[in-house]
């Protein structure tokens, strides 16, 4: 399998992992009375997955995105890019005045 293949892979199961965390504290601290919402209906358990599937949908893809960008390399050197200018002189500029009619 191809390293990049398997790097998306782990991360999303990395993302869908912290999602059921994730839920599990929502219901835990009854964020908005979501614990008696779910308990309390007959589809509860299909308004659970779909929480827990949607918040995994975003954390697996935020999961791989930081993965991603950190894989970046260090630049070399200072990154200050083009020289300072310390003498400043002002440009001339000229203009026609032109009547309004």
């Amino acid at each position: 399998m191809p390293k990049l293949i398997r790097l998306y892979i782990t991360q999303v199961a990395w993302g869908f992992a912290i999602s059921a965390v994730f839920v599990g504290v929502l219901l835990a601290l009854n964020v908005a009375n979501l614990r008696h919402l779910i308990t309390g209906s007959e589809i509860g358990l299909i308004a659970l997955v779909m929480i827990w599937f949607m918040n995994g949908i975003v954390f697996a893809g935020v999961q791989f995105a930081y993965k991603i960008m950190s894989m970046a390399e260090n630049p070399q050197g200072p990154r200050r890019g083009s020289p300072v200018v310390h003498n400043f002189q002002p440009a001339v500029v000229e203009q026609e005045a032109h009547s309004g009619r």
